[in-house]
Parts: structure tokens; sequence; C-alpha cells
């Protein structure tokens, strides 16, 4: 066993219980109608008459058992963890912990904070948390959707149940929790990856471009064939992946050999690669 596994156990371990955190000291008290299945116990409770933590850890184990159908073995290896600590968890939190006293908007706003800080540190290993991170898997697989898109999605969707029992403005107040929720799990799946800057350039002095790129900023390029959509005439385009703190020195070097020259800019979160990640001056 090397190092890496132990790190992801660790944060498997540590995403879950703060996830966990989210629900009973946020979700659950409050009846924040939040995606997840937190979000559907705190939906469907007041019909089925069911103690919401029963429901929360009935579905857990369903759709872990969906998930080991569809996804196969290799996720089930790495959900089952999830699938274990994360409803006791539940069950110690909902013993041990105070409840908070706080605004319900700000319930909704940190707990989904929260849950997407424990979520996105488990999908970072690749693993899950069962739940309803389950069918954004599937559907991920399927499509290539982006995995905190979907989840934003389905959590929507979720929040739309309780449409009928709660009304609309603890809807409105549980898209708060879905929005916040996916913001995080966003930047925590992209986090310690190299922050850069794919820029794509394409002007009629493309040869002296490239080679104040190769000597000044000392980044490889790629050069493309393309053809102008309105002229048809030939062109060239550069491509170059250069990190942020040297992005504005690219933008001089260019428009030092062409002012005319057309640029496009896309964040970059994470480059890997001899002469970027591998080996680099910066």
């Amino acid at each position: 066993m090397n190092k890496k596994f132990f790190i992801d156990l660790f944060l498997i371990i540590l995403g879950n219980f703060i996830l966990a955190l989210s629900v009973v000291g946020f979700i659950l008290p409050y009846n924040i109608l939040s995606g997840g299945v937190a979000g559907i116990a705190v939906a469907i409770a007041p019909i089925v008459h069911v103690d919401k933590g029963l429901i929360v850890n009935g579905l857990v184990i369903v759709l872990f058992f969906i998930g080991w159908m569809v996804l196969g073995k290799k996720f089930a290896a790495t959900t089952f963890l999830s699938s274990l600590i994360y409803p006791l968890f539940l069950s110690l939190l909902e013993v041990f912990m105070p409840p908070f006293t706080i605004d319900v908007f700000l319930a909704s706003l940190y707990g989904g904070a929260i849950a997407g800080i424990g979520i996105g540190m488990v999908l970072k290993t690749g693993a899950s948390t069962g739940g309803m991170d389950i069918p954004p898997l599937i559907i991920n697989k399927i499509t290539g959707v982006k995995i905190s898109t979907l989840v934003m999605i389905i959590d929507a969707l979720t929040v739309l149940l309780g449409l009928f029992t709660f009304g609309i403005e603890a809807v409105l107040i549980g898209f708060i929790s879905v929005a916040s929720c996916t913001y995080t799990i966003d930047k925590v799946l992209v986090f310690g990856g190299t922050v850069s800057k794919s820029v794509q350039i394409i002007s009629e002095k493309y040869e002296v471009l490239l080679k104040l790129i190769h000597e000044k900023i000392d980044r490889g390029t790629t050069i493309s064939n393309i053809i102008g959509g309105y002229t048809g005439k030939d062109r060239k385009m550069i491509l170059v992946v250069v990190s942020q703190n040297q992005y504005s020195e690219l933008i001089d070097v260019i428009n030092s050999v062409d002012k005319e020259a057309f640029i496009i800019t896309t964040d970059a979160t994470s480059v890997h690669g001899k002469g970027f990640s591998i080996i680099s001056k910066v």
C-alpha cells in the first residue's frame, strides 16, 4: 500500500464526516430542501411519516447497490467505505452534536457549502459518498457531462420535491444550498491543479510570435492549420499554455508584434506534462 492509498483513505473518511456534519448541523434541523439524500428525506418525511435519519440511511444503502450494478466492482470497492461510515457519522452526530441557532438562510448557505467540501474531497479521490452523487456519476459515465453540473441539476430537481409539502419559499431557500454546494464541489475538485491560461493566437506574423514565445516566455507551442470562415483563406493558429503570472507578459509580446492578432484565452485548471508541470522555470 502506497502513500496515496492512505491519503485517499483519510480524505474519504474526513469528507464523509464533513458531509454528515453539514446534514446534522444545518440541513435536517432547519428542514432545508437541499440536494442529496438529506434533501429527499426532508421533502418526503412529512408524507411517509418516517424519521429523516432513517430515510437518509436507507437511501444510501439502496443507491450503493444501484451504483454497484451500473458502475461496477471498482466503484463498489471505493464507495463501500463511504456507505458504511457516513450513516455511522450521521447517527453519532445526531446524538452528540448540539443544534445551532442561526438564520435559516445562513443554514442553507453554509450547509450547502460544507456539504460541497465533504463531497468534493471524496470525489477527488475517485470514490463516492454514496447517496445522490451516484446518479451524477452514472450519467457522467454515459454522457461525459461535468459532474458538478449534473450534481446541480439533480439537486435542483430534488429540491423541487418539497414544493407541495413546504411551499415556494422553502424551495427558494433550498436553491441557495444547491448553488452553494455545487460551487464548492467544483472548487474542491480543481484545488491543487495548475492555475494556467490556455491561449489561442491567430496572426499573420505567427513565425515571429513563435520565436518570441519560445525565447522570452520559454513555453512550447502547437501550430494548427485553420481556414477563415468568412475569407476562406488558410491561416495558422498558435496554441500555448502559460502560467498565470506569465499571461500579461505573453499579451505584451503579442501586442508588440501584431496588435491586430486574434486572441482566445481560457482558464486551464490542470496542466501536466514535460516542459510544463515536470520541468518549469516558473
